[in-house]
């Protein structure tokens, strides 16, 4: 499998489970361009790894980081926060 054709690329925004072991899970993310997963918050440890393009991460505390293809950001506990594509991407959640 590929992460490109996981998706049905037709949606602004898809989530898939990728694996779901024991201690935790991780998450297949695709945005397109201007898609926007909503506000929501985290009661355990993630870590959000982008792999292909450009996604901004935001919180309520005014935290803005730009993730490129590559890029990880570690998302603090129970902080809103969401995800705006600035290109078609798709990213991985761990957690």
């Amino acid at each position: 499998m590929n992460l490109t054709t996981f998706h049905n690329s037709n949606k602004a925004l898809s989530a898939k489970q990728l694996f779901n072991g024991t201690e935790g899970k991780v998450v297949a993310i695709h945005l397109k361009k201007n898609g926007k997963l909503k506000e929501h918050i985290t009661k355990v440890p993630a870590l959000l790894v982008c792999v292909i393009g450009e996604v901004i991460y935001e919180d309520e505390t005014a935290i803005k980081t730009i993730l490129k293809s590559g890029d990880f950001f570690e998302i603090k506990l129970n902080v809103k926060h969401w995800l705006v594509a600035a290109k078609d991407s798709e990213a991985i959640l761990v957690k």
